[in-house]
């Protein structure tokens, strides 16, 4: 029932939404940002304990499959690589 719906931290889900719509269209860096700017506000509402233990794993766990996602986004150097290559 809605009436008993818990209310979630918008912050925190306007960042993971970013994070989404980053990913979704291939943008690496602004993904990786995103990824960051999440962390640090789950971190701060964990501090400030804005955010109960359980709400606080949930998140974590959500990160973790982006991070999954996210696990070869890295730059890498293409001469070193047709180096090592040919």
């Amino acid at each position: 029932m809605w009436l008993f719906k818990k209310k979630k931290d918008e912050e925190l889900e306007k960042a993971f939404w970013e994070l989404q719509m980053n990913l979704e269209n291939n943008y690496k860096d602004l993904a990786i940002s995103a990824y960051k700017k999440v962390m640090e506000l789950m971190e701060d509402r964990k501090h400030s304990q804005s955010l109960s233990s359980k709400d606080y794993e949930n998140y974590v766990k959500r990160l973790e499959e982006y991070s999954k996602k996210m696990e070869h986004y890295n730059h890498t150097n293409v001469s070193s690589f047709l180096k090592e290559r040919y």
